[in-house]
């Protein structure tokens, strides 16, 4: 997508760890994040206690002229009380990311369950977004034919479309784009190292499956079975080397699904840099790139996002619409949640992403 015609204007920090509250001693980061019925915006950030014990939290946007500038607390939602969620030496509930599925009549918030097998993505779903009822760990059908069994490794990064497509079946179906991650070794665990045949490049990509709209409707456990898996997108560019990742769900707008995504690659002087580009998929078969960005739109540069738990991160998972326009909220070093507005860059005349009055 050389010359997308926007960009991210930061608008600050709108979250940090309470000095007061253990449960969030080591961060606040991440969020998923819904607009309520009201037109608020409502964040589930992951808070994070001693000893990397994260937790889902709720937290309401406060706005001051149009700008996001904080949040009120409203408690927990979801902790690592199951068993599947924790482990001998960590725990955690971590990453929401969470879309309204009108064909539902629900939200689903994806999220890491981090327990004996290392991360691995889960479901819960809400009718008011105050109570969150779990559907436990995905599980991704075989296909004999890729030769790719995703149950063997670790999962991230996972957010569903929220408008039903025609899957590859020819049945309506809910598209949903995740991050195996191929060839990593989880707490040394050696099923982490896993690629399946055709896949033994460097970098780790984002792919599509689907969930049977029809079947899930009939039984809401049935939305944690994919199939019909693909590839969608590899890491192209230098900044993102390393591995590409799904950010907020995608929203519709003309000409697709704008997706975007964070890109990793190593960091001058050590460690790992976090930036974030923008790819349109296409708006009946997501799992077929219209167009990427070349440069990315979003890269560490304040304090804040070189400094914190681990340096160099911006890392999105919220874009919702908003009276001022598209709002961002991405994890800044994994340490606080900061803000941002998509805007047209400076030559361009064109409107803002809109798309058919969705």
């Amino acid at each position: 997508m050389s010359g997308f015609p926007y960009r991210f204007e930061r608008l600050g920090v709108v979250m940090s760890p309470d000095p007061d509250d253990p449960a969030e001693a080591e961060g606040t980061l991440n969020p998923g994040g819904a607009v309520t019925p009201d037109g608020g915006i409502v964040l589930f950030p992951r808070i994070v206690a001693e000893g990397n014990v994260s937790r889902i939290a709720r937290a309401d946007v406060t706005f001051a002229g149009g700008v996001p500038t904080g949040v009120g607390r409203a408690g927990l939602v979801l902790e690592p009380d199951r068993s599947w969620e924790r482990a001998a030496d960590h725990a955690g509930v971590e990453d929401a990311r969470v879309t309204r599925v009108d064909a539902l009549d629900c939200w689903l918030m994806t999220y890491v369950a981090y327990g004996p097998l290392g991360p691995r993505t889960a479901l819960a779903i809400s009718s008011d977004l105050t109570r969150w009822r779990r559907l436990g760990p995905l599980v991704f059908v075989y296909d004999d034919e890729d030769d790719a069994e995703l149950n063997l490794v670790c999962n991230k990064d996972v957010v569903v479309l929220p408008e039903p497509i025609t899957g590859p079946s020819g049945r309506p179906a809910l598209a949903v784009l995740h991050r195996p991650m191929w060839g990593e070794a989880i707490d040394g665990a050696d099923f982490g190292r896993y690629r399946p045949a055709g896949h033994d490049g460097d970098g780790l990509s984002i792919w599509l499956s689907y969930v049977d709209l029809e079947a899930a409707r009939s039984d809401l456990s049935l939305l944690t079975v994919l199939s019909g898996h693909r590839e969608v997108m590899r890491p192209e560019q230098p900044w993102e080397r390393t591995k590409i990742g799904a950010g907020p769900p995608p929203i519709r707008v003309q000409g697709g699904w704008l997706l975007i995504y964070h890109g990793v690659s190593p960091a001058p002087g050590g460690g790992q840099s976090y930036r974030a580009g923008a790819a349109l998929l296409h708006a009946d078969d997501p799992g077929y790139v219209v167009a990427r960005t070349k440069e990315p739109l979003l890269e560490p540069e304040s304090e804040h996002e070189r400094t914190g738990t681990v340096d160099n991160v911006v890392f999105p998972t919220v874009l919702l619409p908003h009276e001022t326009g598209l709002l961002c909220f991405y994890g800044m070093a994994d340490a606080r949640i900061g803000a941002a507005r998509l805007v047209r860059s400076a030559g361009h005349v064109a409107g803002p992403p809109g798309g058919e009055g969705r």
